[in-house]
């Protein structure tokens, strides 16, 4: 059977798998929200309780990928099936976790302030997890939503470009500011990981694409 014809017949209905992603992509959607407003304060108790839920998001996600581990060696599924599912799974969880380091680094540096591109870099991320979830509802019927499932992705990539944009220009604003080298450092290393963060999101958009395009042919 052809790859496509494969996608064909395990998208065209709905399987128990889409509860987990959809489950995932909820926790994603929950953590980024909890970022995004720790990025925009100074309050170290905000940020420790933030960061708390973004935790608990974090191994909530990890708890439904063992779950969807279990289901996936329960059931008979082509290789190319499986590797298809673990994949997508994999680079869900992968931003997750990164949503889950960008809150960790706040608390492990403890940075005079936060400024405002930081909180940008958040935003674009929250927005690129509201992205991802309306392509997790999207996928249990490809062709029938795939100008949509293609819309969203594009929406991820240009979500992502952004916050590279803000990311490099931040980084030139507080080489050409900030004067105190270990703040500098700091501020530095907490950006990379938002940008990290936001570049993860967009694996899970390309895979997506990919699937997209074998299910074209």
């Amino acid at each position: 059977m052809k790859f496509s014809g494969f996608l064909r017949k395990l998208f065209s209905s709905r399987t128990h798998f889409f509860p987990i992603f959809s489950q995932q992509a909820a926790y994603i959607k929950q953590a980024s929200s909890a970022l995004a407003a720790m990025m925009k304060t100074s309050d170290r108790a905000e940020w420790l309780r933030l960061e708390k839920e973004v935790k608990m998001c974090e191994v909530q996600g990890d708890a439904m990928l063992t779950e969807f581990y279990g289901e996936l060696y329960e059931n008979m599924i082509t290789p190319i099936g499986r590797d298809y599912l673990q994949t997508i799974a994999m680079y869900i969880d992968e931003f997750l976790d990164n949503i889950n380091g960008s809150a960790k680094s706040v608390l492990l540096y403890l940075p005079n302030r936060l400024d405002t591109q930081l909180h940008e870099i958040a935003q674009y991320i929250e927005s690129e997890a509201d992205a991802l979830k309306e392509i997790i509802s999207l996928l249990d019927n490809i062709k029938g939503n795939f100008s949509a499932l293609t819309l969203q992705c594009d929406r991820i990539s240009e979500l992502e470009h952004a916050a590279d944009d803000s990311y490099e220009e931040y980084i030139g604003y507080i080489f050409q500011n900030e004067k105190d080298p270990i703040e500098l450092m700091k501020y530095k290393n907490i950006a990379e990981n938002l940008e990290t963060t936001s570049d993860s999101a967009k694996k899970v958009s390309d895979h997506v694409r990919k699937i997209l395009l074998s299910y074209s042919e």
